[in-house]
């Protein structure tokens, strides 16, 4: 999709204005488009004003242009380069579908004025990234009767293949013999098996323990017996399993040097005779012991699972949670920033520091003792909903099982799918978020490491 330019014919020519006119675009010369921004913009302007370029160009119907990197590159550098790659190449992505038509058209983005910048190894990195991102995006907008958590299983290790990445996939005869009594609370409810996928990718020091990437992999989600009042979108709620699956395999396909190992509880959340109810105490892998208030507070209870396989049987020196988990923090944050919950400041720090590079908006909540109530129970160590606050709840009922493990629970049920306040490189559908921060942060401490 994108390419430097060796004197290749091209319908368009974009150029970058740095003069201050911020998102700001106009036709210049004939066959020319120029991207006004600020006189130093950052990369996330750059991101967005490459992005709506592309999306102009797509609406034209053209299949080629010529991109001058120079203005942006003076000033950023490759990370400037890098923002005008992405913002291209994730604005023009398409969902795939099963139409008998396909109706997309290809299109070439050439770049020039790349000499001041390490280009060759920007663009193999971004775009790498990119594929990966939208590899996640392709996941979370698949139908549930196109992903159930076998085919999930099935489509990360074929995404794997020719990656040195270690699949492993445990079916529930395997996962039931670990224990894993609250993944099992929900995944029994379907006639479609659960599944937990692990990915290891090792690429630092081997006395170094892994970063653990949980991700939330419920390929369905009624609500089981407190049952939603609208299932459309709920097969997406996979979301946060489809992110740490991308930003594993774009870890190990640009060979960043750092231990990661990806955690995937895949499950559905349907109705049937084996299906949990409210009011039940069942157990967990780590022995607590839960009373359910919410069928529909599903993704907390396969998670605690997948935390804390990640720490023992992983042996994870830190974790992190990314789940479209609750519908307060959408309506708290909107789609603008996902909500974050965090036992170390440090960490914390590491989150906001990636997410400075990547646009991605990150927004923390307390977790005063107080708030602790929320999740106690009269009959069992832990009540898996609330009556209130109910973004802080699960944060806090995850924090449980990550116990003294420094530890970031990412809830991007807002910011998953794109809406009124997303970016212009996030067209209809997925937004593949927090691949990129996740990516990001992984390098971020192998670089720390060197």
């Amino acid at each position: 999709m994108v390419k430097f330019w060796n004197g290749e014919s091209v319908q368009w020519r974009l150029t970058p204005c740095l003069d201050g006119r911020t998102g700001v675009m106009e036709q210049g010369e004939p066959g020319q488009l120029l991207l006004h921004m600020e006189e130093k913009p950052d990369a996330e302007e750059v991101r967005r004003s490459s992005a709506r370029a592309a999306a102009q160009l797509r609406t034209l119907e053209s299949s080629s242009a010529l991109l001058d990197a120079a203005p942006v590159v003076e000033v950023l550098g490759g990370e400037g380069l890098a923002a005008l790659i992405q913002g291209a190449e994730l604005a023009l992505y398409r969902q795939e579908t099963w139409k008998e038509k396909q109706e997309d058209k290809p299109f070439a983005l050439y770049l020039t004025g790349t000499e001041r910048a390490d280009a060759g190894k920007v663009l193999e990195e971004t775009a790498a990234l990119d594929r990966w991102i939208c590899f996640a995006r392709d996941l979370t907008n698949r139908p549930a009767n196109k992903l159930t958590p076998v085919m999930l299983a099935q489509a990360v290790a074929q995404a794997a293949e020719g990656l040195p990445v270690e699949v492993r996939v445990l079916d529930e005869s395997e996962t039931r013999a670990l224990g894993m009594k609250a993944f099992h609370a929900v995944g029994d409810s379907s006639d479609n098996p659960p599944r937990l996928i692990v990915l290891r990718w090792r690429g630092g020091r081997e006395e170094d323990a892994p970063i653990a990437l949980v991700g939330k992999g419920v390929c369905f989600d009624s609500g089981g017996y407190s049952l939603k009042t609208s299932m459309r979108g709920m097969k997406g709620d996979m979301a946060g399993g489809a992110a740490v699956s991308a930003a594993l395999l774009a870890l190990a396909e640009n060979r960043v040097p750092v231990n990661v190992t990806a955690v995937i509880p895949a499950v559905e959340n349907r109705i049937s005779p084996a299906s949990f109810l409210p009011d039940d105490v069942i157990g967990s892998m780590s022995g607590k012991t839960i009373e359910i208030g919410s069928t529909d507070a599903e993704g907390r209870l396969i998670l605690a699972d997948a935390i804390t396989y990640a720490i023992e049987k992983e042996n994870a020196c830190k974790v992190v949670d990314i789940a479209t988990l609750t519908g307060a923090i959408a309506r708290m944050l909107g789609g603008v920033a996902a909500g974050v919950m965090a036992n170390d400041d440090a960490f914390y720090a590491a989150l906001q520091a990636a997410a400075e590079h990547t646009g991605e908006k990150f927004w923390r909540m307390p977790d005063y003792p107080e708030y602790k109530k929320l999740i106690e129970s009269p009959v069992a160590d832990l009540y898996n909903s609330s009556d209130g606050c109910g973004a802080i709840a699960a944060g806090l009922f995850l924090g449980a099982f990550a116990g003294e493990t420094p530890w970031l629970h990412l809830d991007i049920a807002g910011t998953g799918h794109a809406g009124k306040m997303s970016q212009p490189y996030q067209p209809k559908g997925a937004t593949g978020m927090g691949v990129a921060t996740l990516y990001r942060l992984c390098r971020d401490m192998a670089e720390e490491k060197r």
